[in-house]
């Protein structure tokens, strides 16, 4: 299950970075530090993202 939650980390961490960037921006942020801080964000809800959708597809199948 850790190796699918590490491979499932790029694509979620990079979708959920993009999404709070994109937020960020439609918000009117264009600073460097709210873009920043959006883009660590979602990398650090992605850990937690991966390994939950992980743990889904491992107990379904």
């Amino acid at each position: 299950m850790v190796r699918l939650a590490f491979y499932l980390f790029f694509p979620t961490a990079i979708t959920l970075a993009g999404s709070l960037v994109i937020a960020a921006l439609a918000m009117g942020m264009t600073d460097t530090q709210p873009i920043l801080v959006a883009s660590v964000l979602g990398f650090a809800l992605g850990v937690p993202a991966s390994y939950f959708v992980a743990r889904e597809i491992t107990n379904r199948g």
